[in-house]
């Protein structure tokens, strides 16, 4: 499977691969991308079969990002590893159809409950 990440912080974006590993999901082939903009380029050539995207990003959000897949029809699983994590934020993913938020600081454990199922 191949996942993408999106993040416009390098560190962070390191920090959610190498937790995605200690989750044991290091046999995945990982993307990443700066920003939102950059990330639907990549969900057009890459094809992942997964998107762990952030919210807040220049050039286009987390949020523009998912509305803008599922505009174009694409139905990729996606989901938010996001410092901000309130009831509107969570409504608005779910009304998108992201599958769900994690929130910073995370552990392997939050991603392995999270992501087992989707990830194997």
């Amino acid at each position: 499977m191949k996942i993408l990440v999106a993040d416009d912080s390098r560190v962070m974006r390191q920090i959610v691969i190498r937790t995605l590993r200690q989750a044991n999901f290091d046999n995945h082939d990982i993307v990443e991308a700066p920003d939102g903009a950059a990330a639907l380029e990549s969900v057009a050539s890459e094809k992942p079969d997964l998107v762990l995207s952030d919210w807040n990003m220049p050039n286009m959000s987390g949020i523009e990002l998912l509305l803008a897949l599922r505009a174009s029809g694409n139905t990729v699983p996606f989901a938010f590893v996001t410092s901000e994590c309130s009831d509107e934020m969570i409504a608005k993913a779910e009304a998108g159809g992201a599958l769900f938020l994690i929130s910073k600081p995370f552990t392997a454990d939050t991603f392995r409950e999270r992501l087992s199922d989707i990830l194997g």
